[in-house]
């Protein structure tokens, strides 16, 4: 079984998805204006963390200007503004932000990840790119052994996240726990689900997502936490 290191190496150099190969590259060499003198990633992004995380963060996939750009999970966009203003509030992060690979963030007890590791066209993929990218979230899944809480940024996130416990014999409800803001759920494989809207611009701009509802989901993940110590 493989650690973290040589997985997201794995990560790094796959092109499952000649799709996702072709549309990474291309905004890689075309760019934002804002970012011509960027050199961009445009590879897919691995997990970044903690290997000793209990708690565990999981979004959709790299944005073309953010992840795509840094090489960095919620790198280099609004998203991972608002994600890591908020790990940091709550003890998880050392800085309260991300710009890019080398600028000293450190994660504390917590590992943060994505379903898809490559930007999507219309930040939309598909259920076959979904398939394909599975199998590396499933290998996060067993290598995090000590994981306990568990956020997921948007109901695809949670749904991709059940699915892959599915997939891993874990014992998922039947029907599914229904997605939504701050629901919680405690899992019977020892793990406490905790549902997100996502932070993306969408969300964050109409309202839909304010602040202190995007820091009560990581406040009650820090109390969770905090109740099951080290067990």
């Amino acid at each position: 079984m493989p650690n973290l290191a040589v997985l997201n190496d794995q990560i790094i150099s796959c092109s499952r998805c000649p799709r996702l190969v072709v549309y990474r590259e291309a905004i890689a060499r075309s760019k934002r204006r804002q970012f011509r003198d960027w050199t961009y990633w445009g590879r897919p992004v691995p997990g970044f963390g903690d290997p000793n995380a209990r708690l565990f963060v999981v979004g959709l996939a790299p944005a073309a200007h953010g992840g795509n750009r840094t090489g960095r999970v919620f790198t280099g966009d609004r998203s991972g503004d608002w994600l890591y203003e908020t790990l940091h509030r709550f003890g998880f992060s050392n800085q309260p932000h991300s710009t890019h690979r080398d600028d000293g963030l450190r994660l504390v007890d917590c590992y943060v990840s994505a379903t898809v590791r490559c930007a999507p066209p219309g930040n939309k993929p598909s259920v076959e790119e979904f398939d394909a990218c599975r199998p590396y979230l499933l290998e996060e899944l067993r290598l995090l052994r000590k994981l306990r809480v568990v956020v997921t940024l948007g109901k695809i996130a949670f749904d991709q996240y059940l699915k892959a416990c599915r997939e891993l014999s874990h014992p998922v409800p039947s029907p599914l726990p229904p997605f939504g803001h701050g629901v919680l759920y405690r899992l019977p494989w020892n793990v406490t689900l905790i549902g997100s809207y996502h932070p993306s611009q969408q969300n964050t701009f109409t309202g839909k997502l304010t602040k202190p509802m995007f820091h009560s989901v990581f406040r009650q993940a820090r109390k969770h936490l905090a109740e099951r110590g080290n067990g």
